[in-house]
């Protein structure tokens, strides 16, 4: 990917939060393919988190669109924002969810059922579970009402 250095995408994150009034700490990880990844740490992450990672993806959409006018106008690019390893922590919960309940959902035979879900959060359900053979996984409903159901095979 040919984007400007880490150290200009660190400055212009830190000035983000600088002019919001939040201190953090930013690193910015190796490009994975298109995706930049960017950890940050902070000291009250409750605030830029808010309520089911809402809050947090908007943060990452306003700096999409900031970066992308500041360094890559023109280019395609990903982010991924984290803070205090909010997301990694809520992958790893989802994945564990998604393999107990499909255990249960093979040994009781009954579908199961999940609260509405963010894309983000039903696309990790789907993929943990899509080399199973025994169950299958659907999202059902529309717009913020959008769950995961989980079925026998």
């Amino acid at each position: 990917m040919n984007l400007p250095n880490s150290e200009k995408i660190k400055k212009i994150v830190k000035q983000f939060f600088d002019k919001m009034g939040f201190e953090v700490s930013v690193e910015i990880k190796s490009p994975q393919e298109l995706t930049i990844p960017i950890s940050l740490t902070a000291k009250e992450p409750q605030v830029l988190i808010g309520k089911n990672g809402e809050t947090l993806f908007e943060i990452q959409r306003l700096l999409k669109i900031i970066l992308k006018k500041a360094i890559a106008p023109g280019k395609s690019f990903y982010l991924d924002v984290d803070i205090n390893e909010y997301k990694k922590k809520k992958r790893e919960y989802l994945k564990e969810l998604a393999r107990m309940s499909a255990d249960e959902v093979f040994l009781s035979k009954e579908e199961k059922n999940f609260p509405p879900m963010n894309a983000y959060e039903r696309r990790i359900i789907h993929l943990e579970l899509s080399l199973r053979g025994d169950v299958v996984t659907e999202s059902v409903g529309e717009g913020a009402e959008r769950r995961i159901v989980i079925k026998p095979a």
